[in-house]
């Protein structure tokens, strides 16, 4: 591995400190012995790194950074063509290894430890596609040191993911996504019943098929064309289920299909949308066409034939695919042919936000390869899981809350909702399809006789749409005055909210007082950071135990994520894996801070009763010494646009550095005073959420009714001419 001299920006030294930017501007001006830069330009100046860190440890200053944010930093002395793919095989032998095994591997002199990781990378290498055995050199020492700490303090996956983030950016690859673990859930619980072999030629990161692994899948088969990240699934999968057998591949599933003799018992796929040089022409006699040679512009049609011709009959696939292929004229006949044979079974519009494009709405599409003398299929269930609130409003939008400032959908999606609604249509149409009878604007079993029209449309929302005037005008009413008395109470409630007074001008000038960071904090005792358990020491742990709940099933808790800070919501989302009672949880008066600074919502809260118990999502925990810190002082000041702009990294994707946060010092009665103020804040948000969200019910239920038929606008009128003046009738 070549290794070559990393620089660094003024921001990136100030997160490795753990200070602001303002400081290391000061010891530059006050410290002769401060690096020269070494690059960049006037304006901007790159430092060496290595040359930094010295002048840092001479004077005291540890790394305020992550385990994670530490291998992230050291990795970047590889420079340019750097190959990480060794390290990758490293990751999966670290993650075998108990902690103490771990730390004792940082401390070795550089020799042994590099002879140690030749040894582990050298077992394991076999294990993972395609990787380049690349022998370590004493120059590797620093980052064979800070990839062990990682595995040990935040797990093999982790590690894996800072691996194949930098492998990535080295080899330019663009489009490479990970799909968000709750519709990866959503996903797998999809497929009926417990699938033994499951296979994804689009993997990607894995995480489809580590979400059926959870589910009991044994037999794991994956493909990507990008060699990264075939690798990282790889690695990733044997450390999510290392019960099971993982074989990944590289190449491009469409030209190359590494399995083609395999018939598995479910394909999960999130392929490429939108490639037109996908093999059209070199493709045109492919036996997997069996439904019809998919257009040039077709590709997502390929993929979902290439999906059924993998599966025994009776299998089932379930796909992520762009809206626009449900009733583009293009692929009308292959649409077509997919509906009459019975092998559609179901399609279900997501929100928007839900994964990568996140201004798209897209659809899972649900197939089963048709068994000989099977039984016949007569209608296609369709799920819009982004209608409005009980699917009665007049276009199936989405809440207020689901735009950004930019006007742009957030990343914020209810998954209890959307997965509760496609779960709960999917399996009460799979019990008894000919009886279904589905729920007026969100779930609606078309027949397969009504859709094999000239358009062949399948959009999910205009059928679910037309299902409307199945719904009681009587009870459609009563729902209205519900919802609109529920609205008035709360616009009295928010009325008297924003009329609270408990503030003041501070004075001719703002207020200034001295600040601390989170970290400094941290090593004063007057507060604790906890952080999830890795995955694999929860899997070990829980595993040596045989750990069960009543039902003989492991335990599970809700987990509380960062969409749930910022919507307001309790936790919503799930366990991944098996954890242990060493996982941290959740307790009234913790601060959670989200860990990603993307989206609207406020960026912190104070745990209440709601909060108590759940496991950590994507959540920076703080539990402050009550006797010395307030709550809600401490929520109130973490979660400051200015604070986590300060201690947030990246250019596309923000990443709060919780220990660069900082908090003023003052005395716990004065910090009760802000904390009060501050809880009012939160009631005030609140308040105006729910009311919006109370208006927004409103106004959709009168215009779904209104444009449905069930309900009629009163004819009284205050102008002249009486009755409906002026209108026909």
């Amino acid at each position: 591995m070549p290794q070559t001299s990393a620089q660094v920006t003024a921001a990136e030294i100030s997160r490795i400190a753990g200070v602001t930017r303002a400081t290391v501007s000061n010891w530059r001006r006050r410290h002769d012995d401060f690096p020269a830069p070494s690059g960049g330009t006037d304006s901007s100046p790159l430092y060496d790194l290595e040359s930094v860190r010295a002048w840092l440890a001479s004077r005291g200053h540890a790394s305020a950074a992550s385990p994670s944010e530490e291998l992230r930093t050291t990795l970047r002395l590889y420079g340019q063509g750097g190959g990480t793919s060794d390290l990758l095989v490293l990751v999966l032998a670290a993650a075998a290894l108990p902690s103490d095994e771990l730390t004792a591997a940082t401390r070795l002199p550089d020799a042994d430890l590099v002879a140690r990781a030749q040894r582990e990378a050298s077992a394991a290498a076999d294990a993972v596609p395609a990787a380049e055995s690349v022998p370590f050199s004493a120059g590797d020492a620093a980052v064979l040191r800070a990839l062990y700490a990682c595995v040990r303090d935040e797990g093999g996956q982790a590690a894996l993911s800072v691996l194949a983030e930098r492998e990535l950016e080295d080899s330019a690859a663009s489009g490479a996504y990970t799909t968000p673990a709750p519709l990866a859930n959503l996903l797998a619980r999809l497929v009926p019943g417990s699938p033994a072999r499951v296979l994804d030629p689009a993997c990607g990161s894995g995480t489809l098929l580590a979400a059926i692994a959870h589910r009991g899948a044994r037999e794991l088969y994956g493909q990507d064309m990008l060699p990264v990240q075939a690798r990282r699934s790889a690695v990733g999968l044997m450390l999510t289920a290392p019960e099971a057998t993982v074989t990944v591949r590289t190449a491009d599933s469409l030209r190359a299909d590494a399995f083609p003799g395999l018939l598995v018992d479910a394909v999960l796929c999130s392929p490429p949308f939108g490639v037109r040089d996908w093999g059209h022409d070199e493709l045109a006699y492919d036996p997997r066409w069996a439904y019809g040679v998919p257009p040039r512009a077709e590709s997502e049609l390929a993929w979902v034939q290439h999906a059924l011709a993998h599966l025994t009959p009776g299998g089932h696939a379930v796909l992520i695919l762009p809206p626009a292929m449900a009733g583009r004229a293009s692929g009308r006949r292959i649409r077509a042919e997919l509906v009459r044979s019975g092998a559609l079974r179901a399609v279900i519009a997501l929100p928007p936000g839900a994964a990568v494009p996140l201004h798209v709405g897209l659809q899972i599409w649900v197939l089963q390869r048709p068994e000989p003398g099977g039984p016949e299929r007569k209608s296609v269930l369709f799920v819009d899981t982004a209608a409005d609130h009980q699917g009665l409003a007049g276009s199936g939008g989405t809440t207020a809350g689901a735009r950004t400032r930019g006007g742009s959908r957030s990343a914020s999606v209810d998954w209890e909702e959307t997965t509760a609604r496609a779960l709960g249509a999917w399996r009460a149409f799979t019990e008894s399809p000919d009886t279904f009878e589905g729920e007026p604007g969100i779930a609606h079993a078309a027949g397969v006789v009504d859709l094999l029209d000239d358009v062949v449309d399948l959009t999910p929302a205009r059928l679910v749409r037309a299902s409307r005037a199945d719904i009681d005008p009587a009870e459609l009413s009563a729902e209205v005055d519900a919802t609109r008395r529920n609205l008035v109470e709360a616009a009295k409630t928010l009325a008297r909210t924003a009329g609270h007074e408990g503030w003041s001008a501070a004075g001719a000038s703002s207020r200034e007082w001295r600040t601390a960071t989170a970290s400094d904090l941290m090593r004063g005792g007057a507060l604790t950071l906890l952080r999830p358990l890795p995955e694999t020491a929860r899997t070990r742990a829980q595993a040596a135990r045989g750990e069960t709940g009543e039902d003989g099933k492991p335990e599970t808790r809700p987990v509380l994520t960062h969409g749930d800070i910022a919507s307001g919501s309790g936790p919503t989302g799930a366990p991944t894996g098996p954890y242990d009672d060493t996982a941290p949880v959740i307790a009234v008066g913790d601060v959670l801070v989200r860990a990603v600074a993307s989206g609207d919502g406020p960026m912190a809260r104070v745990a209440g009763e709601e909060d108590a118990g759940a496991l950590l999502g994507h959540v920076h925990l703080f539990r402050p010494d009550p006797a010395r810190l307030d709550p809600w002082f401490l929520a109130g000041f973490l979660g400051a646009e200015e604070n986590i702009a300060g201690a947030s990294t990246g250019s596309t994707i923000l990443t709060v550095s919780p220990g660069r946060l900082r908090v003023p010092l003052l005395p716990l009665e004065e910090q009760r005073r802000y904390g009060e103020a501050f809880r009012h804040v939160h009631e005030l948000r609140a308040e105006a959420r729910r009311a919006t969200r109370l208006a927004e019910e409103t106004a959709a239920l009168l215009s779904g009714g209104l444009t449905g038929g069930q309900l009629l606008p009163s004819w009284e009128t205050t102008e002249p001419g009486g009755q409906g003046a002026g209108l026909p009738h």
